[in-house]
């Protein structure tokens, strides 16, 4: 089986196993108790909550809030934030955010905030001029992803960062996308919040953080205990917060270099890709995103048929965020981009990572220009696959 769906999920990988198995069997007291195996427990989160501040380059441990994941961070971020600045009414977003903001500002558009969507170009680049121009005194709060899920193409959050501030209000960035593949150092920006998933990047899923830049106030949304610092109630998952600080270390660790290779494996599936299907196109700039990810569209054909076939093959990717799993509707991103339903109808997101290799390109690479031209003999036929 070749796994190009990196974006989607990670495996675990071995060293962040191996950190996680003493706190199931072992070590499994509650952090909260105060006898020996509570402290040990207390003591690996501490140490976690120090890795992870490293790791994103955050100023002090406290900025850290363990989460289930990218989905609670976000929804942490911008819930919180604004349950503690009520008096601002206007909230900027993009077109092309993830299912855990775009729904988030769908629900507080319906209690009558006014919510500015940023456009993208065909290359999937964000408008800032409009953002420039969109803030203003009553902005409460502005969030911006990092790095699309589905195209991997990159928005200058650290520049925006700055435009935010002087405007006087919070500014969010979903950084999921580009954790593991992009060096980060928050405190050198003016961001506020910045939420991470570890099984983004070989940590297991349910395990998350938010960084919460010391001094800005966040509102919990779950009540109970007084753990995170008042943030996030509940008995810490220490096993996986282990997992996640072990992640933290083994991605700073040649990461750079990780990256490129990475990137020379996406570019020579492109550029096979592109050269060998008729009628075949990369869905967003060829530059400007992270290294492992491409979105490209097969004209003539629905993304359901090529993944089913693209599975028959051996070959695991997806058709954009593994948030939309089994809806009928067009990728949101892709429409943003001013493409055409059929072209946004048959996109196809490969996203790579460090346990790929130059011989599974090569297969995909022979796999796949036959089986497109299959399915569209098929389809041209109108004969049932």
């Amino acid at each position: 089986m070749i796994y190009a769906d990196n974006n989607a999920t990670t495996p675990v990988s071995p060293e962040v196993l191996r950190a996680m198995e003493p706190y199931w069997a072992e070590s499994y007291g509650n952090p909260s108790s105060l006898h020996p195996l509570g402290d040990r427990a207390r003591k690996a989160i501490g140490a976690a909550r120090e890795a992870v501040a490293a790791f994103l380059g955050a100023k002090h441990e406290s900025e850290i809030v363990f989460t289930s994941g990218g989905t609670e961070s976000n929804n942490l971020a911008l819930q919180g934030v604004l349950k503690a600045r009520p008096e601002k009414r206007h909230l900027i977003t993009t077109s092309v955010e993830h299912p855990s903001v775009r729904n988030v500002f769908s629900k507080l558009a319906a209690q009558g905030y006014r919510v500015t969507s940023l456009e993208v170009n065909e290359a999937g680049i964000l408008n800032v001029e409009q953002l420039k121009n969109e803030l203003s005194e009553d902005t409460a709060l502005v969030s911006v992803m990092a790095a699309n899920n589905e195209t991997g193409v990159l928005f200058p959050v650290e520049r925006i960062a700055g435009w935010v501030k002087q405007a006087g209000a919070y500014f969010h960035v979903d950084a999921v996308q580009i954790a593991g593949k992009i060096s980060f150092r928050v405190a050198e920006t003016l961001i506020d919040f910045l939420s991470i998933s570890g099984h983004k990047f070989h940590a297991p899923k349910g395990i998350g953080a938010l960084y919460v830049r010391k001094g800005v106030p966040l509102e919990p949304f779950l009540y109970g205990g007084s753990q995170e610092g008042n943030r996030r109630a509940g008995t810490e998952n220490v096993a996986a917060i282990a997992g996640l600080a072990e992640a933290c270390r083994s991605a700073s660790e040649g990461l750079e270099e990780r990256c490129r290779k990475i990137a020379a494996l996406r570019d020579r599936f492109d550029e096979g890709i592109l050269k060998t299907v008729p009628d075949a196109w990369r869905n967003g700039g060829a530059e400007n995103r992270v290294a492992n990810t491409t979105s490209i569209s097969f004209g003539g054909l629905d993304s359901e048929s090529v993944l089913l076939g693209l599975g028959e093959e051996g070959i695991c990717a997806s058709s954009g965020s593994a948030c939309r799993t089994g809806s009928v509707q067009l990728s949101h991103v892709l429409l943003a981009m001013g493409f055409s339903e059929e072209r946004v109808r048959g996109a196809v997101r490969f996203s790579f990572g460090r346990f790929n290799t130059a011989a599974e390109i090569d297969e995909m690479l022979a796999k796949i220009p036959p089986l497109i031209q299959r399915l569209r003999i098929i389809q041209n036929s109108g004969v049932s696959k």
